[in-house]
């Protein structure tokens, strides 16, 4: 097998293989070809190119956020790391195990004016778990010395051997470094960055490795939840008549589902859950702003619990936000292993557990003994909402509001469904969806850049159907995900072009303006075929509702290559059709 000279490089790619970590995915360039050479020649690895940093980023994201283990990103020195940073943000904020390895130019060559230099140590700091920035192997000549390193040796024998002995410190210090960052990405799950300074010759090869890496292992332990802090939850759960469960965004199959079925039985509770949660009862309270946004002041009151529990991710509904934040609870709980954000400015505890943890303890000794009309008052508004929107979705007219209520219905059954920021996300959260789909969106940091690179990768290590729905300004800002050789066949997009940012016509501004349009709501007149045409997608369009229901009757079933379907939707009407829905549910 062929090694890259360079003992650090070696010890990155073995340590990468120690922690049983496969999927790589690589940035061309020139600084990281040790650990190019290292990675594609290894057969354990699985390796990717893709030559757009930010893309492959996200890429990367994608399988991590599948596959709950880490996943390698490489790239060369200079900006390519910056283009990382996206991606980087999202992992930290969505618990995303994702593991930058950056290569950089050694010390003495940083800030001479070399290109591709920057100053990379601590670059991502406010959104790293870990930063890891590794030392250069020595040399025979000390040539990478920086001057006060230099000891003054009078033998040719001392000098070996406090060349070896340094170079073992170094040696024993990266394998630390390593050690940590791949721990912290592996358990608390998020991204971590190693920066490796390689010297020239990059490009040299051996055949048997000179570095034989140890892999150690992590123990992490969090405190068991505190007995009292227990006792007081449960106290204050028998007193309150009015408890809400909000759950943000969480992988399936998070909590399990006798609690959920406790949860579901108590008349004094009611759970509202998004789009992006994947829990799924006949009882709780899907599509939030269907329920909440038409309420008067008075409902608003009546629906204002005394306990808020609060679980997953980030929550997208931007009115329960509103609503929380202007009639807050008297006890906020929020329930996470690692943080808790105060998104409701009531926060009382903060749970270090996970859900099951939380509800393993307390609601085996709750009995439902308060009486209460919580769940079923909101039961009848929800029952009410329910027919209405059903009413509504018969009269308008071909619009997004109609092409999300057929697009939704279409999907396969288990199809893994990728939504894209940010009136993607908002429209899927207004319909039930099909309970045996599984949803993701990049709710971290919520932006728009990276979405389709999310949904590819995702595609690449899930076996079922992957589908991604985005909007066009979300498509055409990441076009470059088609850039890709990895995409499965079995990959759909389907892209709602409506010719600009559509969600800023619901937003409070001056519509229909020439500075609105080119400044907010950008509006073009792009289409995807030519891109279709240049990578290789099957690109197909719908104009009409006709159209539309025609092309999803046969387009997912099996193909020789992705596939594309383009909707145009009527741009100056969406706004209108959605703020008229909320008035029509009351």
């Amino acid at each position: 097998m062929k090694y890259p000279k360079i003992p650090l490089a070696q010890t990155v790619v073995q340590l990468c293989k120690l922690k049983n970590i496969k999927h790589i995915v690589i940035s061309p360039g020139s600084r990281n070809a040790p650990l190019t050479i290292g990675f594609t020649s290894d057969n354990f690895f699985n390796c990717y190119s893709i030559v757009d940093e930010r893309c492959a980023a996200f890429f990367a994201l994608g399988m991590a956020q599948q596959i709950g283990e880490p996943v390698v990103v490489v790239c060369t020195s200079g900006s390519a790391l910056l283009n990382y940073y996206p991606a980087v943000s999202e992992a930290f904020y969505s618990d995303i195990p994702l593991v930058v390895v950056s290569a950089d130019r050694p010390k003495h060559l940083v800030g001479i004016g070399d290109g591709q230099t920057i100053n990379q140590k601590n670059i991502y700091e406010n959104h790293i778990l870990y930063s890891a920035n590794l030392k250069l192997d020595l040399k025979d000549n000390n040539e990478t010395l920086e001057k006060e390193e230099l000891p003054i040796i009078k033998s040719i024998e001392n000098k070996i051997e406090h060349f070896l002995g340094l170079q073992q410190d170094i040696q024993s210090y990266n394998e630390e470094e390593l050690n940590k960052a791949f721990n912290l990405a592996q358990f608390k799950k998020g991204p971590v960055h190693i920066n490796v300074p390689l010297d020239e010759p990059l490009y040299e090869t051996v055949e048997k490795l000179t570095v034989s890496p140890r892999s150690n292992a992590i123990h992490l332990h969090y405190p068991e939840i505190d007995q009292k802090e227990i006792q007081d939850c449960i106290n204050q759960w028998h007193l309150a008549t009015k408890k809400m469960i909000l759950v943000g965004v969480l992988p399936p199959n998070e909590i399990e589902q006798e609690w959920l079925n406790q949860l579901a039985d108590d008349q004094s509770v009611i759970v509202f859950t998004e789009t992006t949660s994947n829990l799924h009862h006949p009882n709780f309270f899907p599509s939030i702003d269907k329920i909440i946004a038409p309420l008067a002041a008075t409902e608003f009151k009546d629906l204002q619990p005394e306990i808020l529990v609060t679980l997953g991710g980030l929550v997208v509904s931007k009115k329960i936000k509103a609503f929380l934040r202007t009639y807050k609870p008297k006890h906020h709980w929020h329930i996470n292993e690692k943080k808790a954000n105060n998104t409701f400015f009531c926060l009382n505890k903060h749970i270090v557990a996970k859900p099951n943890s939380f509800f393993s303890a307390v609601l085996p000794k709750i009995t439902n003994g308060s009486k209460s009309t919580y769940f079923n008052t909101w039961s009848r508004i929800k029952q009410h909402r329910s027919l209405k929107h059903l009413e509504y979705e018969e009269q308008i007219p071909f619009s997004d509001f109609k092409v999300f209520s057929i697009v939704l219905k279409a999907l396969p059954n288990t199809t893994v469904l990728q939504l894209s920021n940010s009136s993607t996300v908002r429209y899927a959260q207004l319909f039930d969806l099909n309970q045996s789909l599984t949803v993701f969106c990049n709710r971290g940091t919520s932006g728009i850049d990276g979405s389709t690179s999310t949904a590819i990768g995702c595609a690449v290590v899930h076996e079922k159907q992957t589908t991604c729905i985005t909007g066009d300004l979300s498509f055409f800002y990441d076009s470059n995900a088609l850039w890709n050789d990895y995409i499965p066949e079995n990959f759909r997009i389907i892209l709602i072009n409506n010719q600009g940012g559509g969600i800023f016509r619901i937003l409070p501004g001056h519509k229909n303006t020439e500075n609105f349009d080119h400044f907010f709501e950008t509006k073009h007149s792009l289409s995807a075929q030519q891109l279709c045409d240049m990578y290789g997608f099957e690109y197909r369009n719908a104009r009409t509702e006709i159209q539309l229901k025609e092309n999803l009757k046969s387009f997912f079933e099996t193909s020789n290559t992705p596939r594309l379907l383009e909707v145009f939707t009527p741009r100056t009407i969406n706004d209108s059709v959605l703020l008229d829905y909320f008035k029509y549910v009351r």
